[in-house]
């Protein structure tokens, strides 16, 4: 969602349960200008809110003209101060998802993830603090040696590889508001004017606003129809599960909201027929792993 007259936008999504305080709204306005200067951004995003047991962390992003790769990420727990998150790597991403349970609010938190493994004879202890213990085996009647090892996550970057699973996930855009260049860059579609309202009830108007990945296995024959400078990214017909997303018209057709179900709390919204569109995401930065036993 777009900082530039956001006390405005975020009404659109407050039908979903999203919703700012006046002090918050008032305080994200100032700070997010401030944060587009220092930064020296072409555009600043608040992206939305991720709910801890103590305290919440407000996100925002900012981006450069290619807004798919120059992208940087902050949080704040007060709306004023903003502070830069690492970069989500591989790794980080993977050790990540062995943390559970939800946020605490404290960014020096550290998640401890226990695992053991059978000692073998040769076997050296890597990085991550090993212990040794022994335990009796029914099966062979023997006493086996355990190695216990336990990885340590830290909040800060266990919240930096949520974000990114997300905008991966489920970070949406309109068909052809972003237009790839002849020398690979994505750039905002200055001639974007919005979607009709029949074209705003299709899934296949909504693309994932990432690399493409579904699009790479289409045969020739299915890529003869699409336009290469706006058909470069996945279209939400594509997802699976189908059924992930929930599309519904407010205010007779004046608004389109279209809902993750797989990160609950991920809303998006269109006004057709105008170039205004954005989301948000407010929940407690967990996936709904049991969606394709919901459906």
């Amino acid at each position: 969602m777009d900082s530039e007259g956001l006390h405005l936008n975020i009404d659109y999504v407050g039908s979903s349960g999203i919703i700012l305080s006046p002090e918050q709204k008032a305080a994200l306005q100032t700070s997010l200008v401030i944060l587009k200067n220092s930064g020296k951004f072409h555009r600043v995003y608040f992206w939305g809110k991720i709910l801890g047991v103590k305290d919440d962390y407000f996100i925002a992003q900012g981006v450069g003209r290619d807004e798919m790769e120059n992208r940087k990420t902050f949080y704040s727990k007060d709306c004023v101060h903003w502070g830069l998150l690492p970069p989500a790597t591989k790794a980080m991403r993977e050790q990540s998802k062995l943390a559970q349970g939800r946020f605490t609010g404290d960014p020096s938190y550290e998640f401890e993830h226990t695992e053991q493994k059978k000692s073998e004879d040769g076997e050296e202890a890597g990085e991550e603090e090993t212990k040794s213990k022994m335990r009796f085996s029914t099966a062979t009647g023997e006493l086996e040696g355990l190695n216990e090892t336990t990885i340590t996550i830290k909040e800060e970057d266990r919240l930096s590889s949520v974000i990114a699973e997300i905008d991966e996930d489920v970070k949406i855009v309109p068909r052809s508001a972003f237009i790839k260049t002849p020398d690979g860059k994505i750039n905002a579609n200055r001639s974007f004017e919005g979607l009709s309202v029949s074209e705003s009830a299709k899934l296949c108007s909504y693309m994932h606003f990432r690399d493409a990945i579904c699009l790479q296995e289409k045969s020739l024959l299915q890529k003869a129809n699409l336009d290469k400078a706006i058909d470069f990214m996945d279209t939400l017909e594509e997802d699976i599960p189908k059924g992930s997303w929930s599309l519904q018209f407010e205010r007779g057709s004046g608004l389109v909201t279209l809902r993750s179900l797989l990160w609950l709390g991920y809303v998006f919204y269109h006004v057709p027929g105008t170039h205004m569109y954005g989301s948000c995401y407010v929940g407690n930065g967990e996936k709904n792993l049991d969606l394709p036993f919901m459906l």
